[in-house]
């Protein structure tokens, strides 16, 4: 099933960006609404757009150190 879903996302980025959006507006929501743990959806929708946060890389390498 995991080879099956990598393969999806890597033959079809269109699926990705559709999962990626969906993502995103379902943490939006989870923000806005109280009591609803599920706003870090958004952060999982941004990676899986592509976008990465700025400070990852300088976090990373002060662990490694």
């Amino acid at each position: 099933m995991k080879d099956y879903i990598k393969k999806l996302f890597s033959e079809n980025p269109r699926v990705k960006k559709t999962v990626g959006v969906l993502l995103i507006l379902i943490g939006l929501l989870a923000l806005v609404t109280p009591l609803t743990p599920g706003s870090w959806l958004v952060f999982v929708g941004l990676e899986l757009l592509g976008l990465r946060f700025l400070l990852l890389d300088k976090i990373k390498a002060r662990f490694r150190k």
